[in-house]
């Protein structure tokens, strides 16, 4: 069994299980979220959980509060550039919490895609899938996974995940996850601006919207000015559209400087739910 280790545990959030769940259930705790309906996709921050719990939490007690078979989560690749969506196939990703154990069934069917490929380097540093399991094994324990980082966040690439995640989730009950934070280092004024950009399309639920968006910027600046995992994003969105999802909520805004005391540069981050929300207007 294919057991992918911890890399930032015990650095970016506790490393031992009784402080990891101490801080986990303070931050859900502090979420105060009132969304009636079905859940089928969140986004979610992956900055160390001092910074991104506290809006973090408010996607998982939303996601926390459905049923689901499998749970899809797409985040970027921060340290290896390749073409197309790295699966990791079978096995298990460590955490303090007890292993998540991998859904190999949904994780072949994405490898089977025109953008899956088994490259587990993309996997070994990267922390934006494993800030998301503090809270997915509290929450959604006995859920099992697909971990996907995509790698360089072209429209094809895109198009054909959100494809692929609706072929591999089938006719089971899915929660799509997208990893990502918004723009970095601006000053807290111009990072808010920007990141308004990115809550309008997810309060219009328009994923063709945000796609534009990330294309007005050249690859290399996109996760600066618009999120560094946009394309993952962007696919859980339209994912969620064609598996019936009708309406996108922004549950939680902030930044790091409200955490950090500097707001000369700071980090958006952003919590969301899509699905069909019963209170939806």
């Amino acid at each position: 069994m294919r057991v992918r280790k911890t890399s930032v545990a015990g650095t970016w959030y506790p490393g031992s299980a009784a402080a990891l769940i101490r801080d986990v259930d303070a931050y859900l705790a502090a979420a105060r979220v009132d969304v009636r309906g079905r859940v089928q996709a969140i986004i979610a921050p992956h900055a160390g959980l001092m910074f991104s719990g506290p809006v973090g939490a408010w996607a998982y007690k939303v996601a926390g509060t459905g049923t689901y078979d499998v749970a899809f989560l797409v985040g970027p690749s921060h340290y290896v550039g390749f073409a197309g969506v790295s699966v990791w196939p079978d096995g298990a990703f460590e955490s303090p919490l007890g292993p998540a154990l991998i859904d190999a069934a949904g994780a072949a069917r994405v490898l089977g895609s025109p953008v899956g490929q088994d490259l587990p380097a993309a996997h070994d540093r990267e922390h934006s899938l494993e800030m998301q399991l503090p809270f997915l094994r509290r929450v959604l324990p006995d859920v099992p996974i697909v971990p996907m980082v995509i790698g360089y966040q072209t429209r094809q690439t895109i198009e054909a995940l959100a494809s692929a995640l609706v072929d591999a989730a089938g006719s089971r009950s899915a929660l799509f996850i997208a990893s990502t934070d918004l723009s970095h280092y601006f000053d807290a004024p111009t990072a808010a601006s920007l990141d308004r950009e990115v809550q309008a399309h997810v309060t219009a639920f328009d994923p063709e919207g945000l796609l534009g968006r990330f294309e007005q910027y050249p690859e290399q600046e996109r996760g600066r000015y618009v999120a560094c995992g946009g394309g993952a994003a962007i696919a859980v969105m339209l994912a969620a559209r064609t598996m019936g999802a009708r309406h996108g909520r922004v549950l939680k805004y902030a930044h790091s400087g409200e955490i950090s005391g500097d707001h000369a540069a700071v980090v958006g981050y952003l919590a969301a739910a899509f699905g069909t929300f019963d209170d939806a207007h």
